[in-house]
């Protein structure tokens, strides 16, 4: 199969590109922002039309929530415009695409977890931009698929496990919000079942997300543990507390329910233990 990945740096398209690698009947390109931005439309037309995919996945996002508040052209360049460059240009050769959204396309305020049937409302210029590339993907391309997914970290990029292991060497307690609840996922597992639900052309949208609920606060706690620190270091607060406050409004309930993946009877992603446990033991023995 002829792949095209996007946003082959990040966290997501970095464990696709390195999965997909590993599989020697694929043909595989794949793209980092810097070779690919999808937000120029001729420079998509033309990579799509010279390589013709067969299956498109991006994994290409602007995804610095806070700064996309003061950079909302960037964002939805970025996050709606890019998307709909991928679907003509999937469109115009027949490929199958898939595209990789958020949790942050809800507003948090459910007392239930979401399903992919549950009306959006995002709060903030990430989530609408996200909501826009959702809209602009399976609106141009019928048959598309849109796979959310939330509380993002693994090996590579920027993400939570890191943070809280840079903080951890610090001395003195660390503060983490106990009112944010969602569902921690790791890239890797969340790369192998996008390549599952890409390569079996599943149209629609999908939450797939490691199972498990915590707070930043639990999570905090687990990432300490899984480290041999001491998690009693870390301290609840309210978000309404941070300090500096954060410019973007997050979602107090980002626990998204994998619906569609349990009625078709596809087996969801471990609990988020199992992967955070490798993940720690990756990044302590890298350093």
């Amino acid at each position: 199969m002829r792949i095209l990945v996007t946003g082959a740096s990040g966290q997501v398209g970095s464990e696709l590109d390195e999965l997909l690698r590993g599989a020697p009947q694929n043909e595989l390109l794949a793209l980092s922002h810097s070779e690919l931005d999808i937000a120029d439309r001729e420079r998509v037309l033309q990579v799509t039309g010279e390589w013709v995919p067969e299956l498109i996945i991006n994994a290409a996002a602007y995804t610095s929530v806070d700064a996309c508040e003061d950079n909302v052209d960037r964002a939805f360049a970025a996050n709606a415009l890019g998307p709909r460059n991928l679907a003509e240009g999937a469109r115009l050769v027949g490929s199958h695409l898939l595209h990789i959204s958020t949790d942050y396309v809800f507003d948090g305020t459910s007392a239930s977890p979401y399903r992919e049937w549950d009306p959006p409302h995002p709060l903030s210029v990430y989530g609408r931009s996200k909501l826009a590339g959702e809209q602009e993907v399976l609106s141009l391309l019928p048959g598309a698929a849109v796979v959310r997914s939330s509380w993002i970290c693994g090996r590579f990029g920027h993400n939570m496990v890191k943070t809280i292991l840079r903080l951890a060497d610090n001395t003195g307690p660390l503060r983490f919000v106990d009112d944010q609840r969602g569902c921690p996922t790791f890239a890797g597992d969340l790369a192998a079942m996008v390549v599952r639900l890409a390569v079996a052309r599943l149209p629609g949208l999908f939450h797939v997300t490691n199972q498990g609920v915590t707070s930043w606060y639990g999570f905090a706690r687990d990432v300490l543990a899984a480290a041999g620190h001491d998690a009693d270091r870390v301290l609840p607060i309210k978000t309404a507390d941070l300090d500096p406050p954060r410019p973007a409004p997050r979602p107090a309930n980002s626990v998204l329910d994998n619906s569609v993946l349990r009625l078709l009877g596809v087996p969801l992603l471990v609990d988020y233990h199992d992967p955070l446990e490798r993940t720690v033991k990756y990044l302590l023995a890298s350093t």
